[in-house]
């Protein structure tokens, strides 16, 4: 029987692909067997694939459900008095948003391996974090959208956490310099949304011409990329131009979603999104949903040991990519590297950033 705390302790990306997919191999059939028994949805789901769990199966060969599926059902593998936290994900208004159900167990999770993967990153110690959002996102503390749920994960990394923006989304000159006097000659943690940093710090640093004296700034970003490329930014040209503002040149994307919080995917110093102890990455045919080479672009397939209280532990997603390698990355962390190339046709718009408009 797989338990999660055999891998919680481990460095995050310190297992081969070999030896990391005979582990997962056991770990899936041990969650499948657990959301079979707990949830009645993915039981019929799973039974009219004709999907038999006590035979011997290779990671490939799990079930995985469309993402899309989140938000047309409330799937839960636990009772609702359970439920510490519900989690919603992101969308534009008028859709339709997944609803994701956190027990107290599944949370905890959750929770260690996002700081147990950033630590990789950033290090042990908690730096000053410098969030590039408004403190009013957090207001409903037990139902949060996929970007207060990322701003709440990562600000347990920090201290002195400062919000950049006020409640109007604008940036808060006065609050910001006042963190970085605070904060002079220290290592800085810098934490929000794609698109909400290109939008309300780079853009309005850029037209006040005021550069901030970030140098020593780390920045975590993800989501929104959609937008991004909609305006022809790529990252390459994002790092470029924060460092044009305020002089961080260490900046990390990371690729995740609400529906397997605190699986993230780090890119690494070599641009390549690094798959860790706690979750993996398979790239799909879309006309048969074969695995594809290494290469080759598809549909992604996510995998996390993480989800207990939902059947989330085999997601494929509307995101499409490639793998760019196992175990050969430059940085030296190990596993599975890949890339993501956006999102399929007539897929709705959506993304940890998305979720904001413009008032």
């Amino acid at each position: 029987m797989f338990q999660f705390e055999e891998i919680a302790s481990l460095p995050p990306f310190s297992l081969a692909q070999r030896d990391k997919e005979a582990l997962f191999e056991r770990a899936m059939t041990d969650l499948t067997l657990h959301h079979l028994e707990r949830c009645m949805d993915y039981k019929k789901i799973v039974q009219g694939l004709g999907f038999d769990p006590k035979s011997s199966h290779g990671v490939l060969d799990f079930p995985f459900l469309p993402v899309r599926l989140f938000k047309s059902h409330e799937l839960l593998s636990t009772d609702r008095s359970e439920i510490v936290k519900t989690m919603t994900s992101s969308g534009t208004t008028g859709q339709r948003v997944s609803k994701i159900f956190l027990d107290r167990e599944t949370s905890a999770r959750q929770t260690k391996a996002l700081a147990r993967i950033a630590s990789d990153f950033l290090g042990g110690r908690r730096m000053p974090m410098l969030v590039i959002d408004s403190s009013d996102l957090l207001k409903n503390r037990s139902m949060f959208s996929a970007r207060g749920a990322g701003i709440l994960g990562f600000s347990m990394l920090g201290r002195d956490v400062t919000y950049a923006l006020d409640g109007e989304m604008k940036l808060n000159f006065d609050a910001v310099e006042d963190f970085l006097d605070r904060h002079r000659d220290e290592n800085i943690l810098l934490f929000g949304f794609t698109f909400m940093i290109w939008e309300h710090f780079y853009k309005t640093l850029a037209k006040s011409a005021r550069r901030l004296p970030i140098e020593n700034g780390i920045v975590i970003h993800g989501g929104g990329w959609k937008k991004m490329r909609d305006e022809a930014v790529d990252s390459a040209s994002f790092r470029e131009a924060l460092r044009s503002v305020c002089g961080a040149s260490r900046v990390h994307n990371y690729y995740g979603m609400v529906e397997q919080t605190g699986s993230i995917f780090m890119e690494c110093e070599e641009g390549r999104l690094h798959c860790s102890i706690f979750s993996d990455v398979i790239v799909r045919n879309h006309m048969d949903f074969s695995p594809c080479r290494t290469g080759e672009d598809g549909l992604i397939q996510v995998i996390s040991l993480l989800p207990g209280s939902y059947p989330g532990h085999s997601i494929l997603t509307e995101d499409t990519g490639c793998i760019t390698g196992i175990d050969d990355c430059p940085c030296g962390r190990l596993g599975r590297t890949f890339t993501v190339r956006g999102r399929i046709a007539q897929a709705e718009a959506r993304g940890c950033s998305d979720t904001y408009e413009k008032r």
